[in-house]
């Protein structure tokens, strides 16, 4: 029987560009999120966002190259780059066709088709790029990270919006599992602060209007009134078990479980009660042979919407019963809001930092409990703990749920 480990953290976050920063800023109950700067919000009913700052695309790409890749793809590839290196993982022409990609996008390339659009509706058809389309297209997250890195195993993009990351990375277990790959770059990236993306998240009451960027994103709380706009990817390296301890790769947790189900339910709105989230939950407890128990720590979808949090608690319960109220629940989104397709690639960051290093993340701005959100949900600060198995959960539209199980490693 295959097992797959975590060898490799990347990433790039409105907490910061690199595993160090970003996990620092994390558990110090730094947030990410502040006034637009991208673009002049002025017009729109949402003025906050959580943008990455500290990115330079060119430690990453060649300046020359920067036009033909839209910022979500960059995304990527930098956290790609950044989950190799700390793997300590070369990709050689002996090894390239057994290490794969699948990095997840919700939306892809709003940027690039917004601004080629413009062109062709101010400027004529002429002006539009010849880059356009495969800047655009969601697929050249993973095409462009296997190119930039070398890697010719299995390679797609998994588009199951809020729960792109998280599917990717589940994919990527299955893949080396059935012996498709022995090691695998996996993760979301996502780059949609930009004028249509707020407008339309904004104009469909998905986005908080607190204006204070610091406390906007509540989840949990009595008074959440809507999730924030994020950005920025989160990316894996997996391995099986005796390639990477041929190497001497150092390991961060095993991966265990997945779920993935469909509520038919709604285009927006989960399913009543988290009902198909709880049967997530369960498929990937029953993969992972995890009792129930067993499970120390969940980091949550926790959007910070009234919808989402009270579902997805309730999805907990079901699934957990009374062990609900024994483990510890916390949404890392009020520090670095909604990355879309890319959360469940920094999520699942976190939670192999968690298991790792036995502290569990905070959720900030819990303020105002829920009656309806009665669960521990680590509030304001980081509490110390050993972990044995954490799960990962994301919930998105179209009622896409996929969760993933990590456990500590023991050899």
């Amino acid at each position: 029987m295959r097992r797959v480990v975590i060898t490799g953290i990347g990433l790039v976050t409105p907490l910061g560009t690199g595993k160090e920063k970003a996990w620092k800023n994390l558990l110090e109950g730094e947030c990410g999120i502040d006034k637009i700067t991208q673009f002049d919000s002025s017009q729109h009913p949402v003025h906050i966002a959580a943008e990455v700052k500290d990115f330079v695309p060119e430690n990453y790409i060649e300046k020359k190259e920067l036009k033909k890749i839209a910022r979500f793809s960059q995304f990527a590839i930098a956290a790609s780059k950044e989950a190799l290196e700390d793997a300590k993982l070369e990709i050689t022409d002996e090894n390239a066709d057994r290490i794969g990609v699948i990095i997840g996008s919700g939306i892809g390339g709003l940027d690039v088709i917004e601004q080629e659009v413009e062109k062709l509706v101010t400027r004529g058809p002429k002006r539009v790029s010849p880059f356009y389309i495969p800047a655009a297209i969601l697929n050249m997250a993973s095409g462009n990270t296997s190119i930039y890195i070398g890697a010719k195993g299995p390679n797609k993009t998994v588009v199951t919006a809020c729960a792109s990351g998280t599917n990717s990375i589940g994919d990527a277990f299955q893949a080396i599992l059935l012996g498709k790959a022995d090691a695998m770059i996996a993760g979301g990236t996502e780059a949609t602060v930009t004028p249509s993306g707020i407008a339309g998240f904004a104009n469909l009451k998905a986005l908080s209007t607190n204006p204070d960027p610091k406390t906007a994103s509540r989840p949990f709380t009595a008074d959440r009134d809507g999730f924030v706009l994020g950005e920025g990817a989160g990316v894996l390296v997996l391995e099986e078990l005796e390639y990477a301890k041929k190497r001497g790769a150092k390991i961060y947790a095993e991966v265990v479980g997945y779920g993935e189900t469909g509520d038919a339910f709604h285009m927006t709105a989960p399913s009543d009660g988290g009902e198909g989230a709880a049967r997530a939950f369960k498929m990937a407890l029953e993969q992972g042979n995890i009792k129930p128990e067993e499970v120390g720590y969940i980091n949550a979808h926790g959007t910070s919407t009234p919808a989402n949090d009270k579902n997805e608690t309730q999805a907990i319960k079901t699934t957990f019963g009374e062990h609900a109220y024994k483990l510890a629940v916390s949404s890392t989104k009020g520090a670095t809001g909604h990355l879309l397709g890319g959360a469940g690639g920094i999520e699942a960051a976190f939670l192999a930092l968690a298991i790792s290093e036995g502290i569990m993340p905070p959720t900030i701005n819990y303020e105002n409990p829920d009656p309806l959100c009665d669960l521990d949900y680590v509030p304001n600060k980081p509490v110390k703990r050993d972990i044995e198995v954490g799960m990962s959960s994301s919930l998105g539209f179209g009622g896409h749920n996929a969760v993933i199980a990590f456990r500590k490693y023991k050899g």
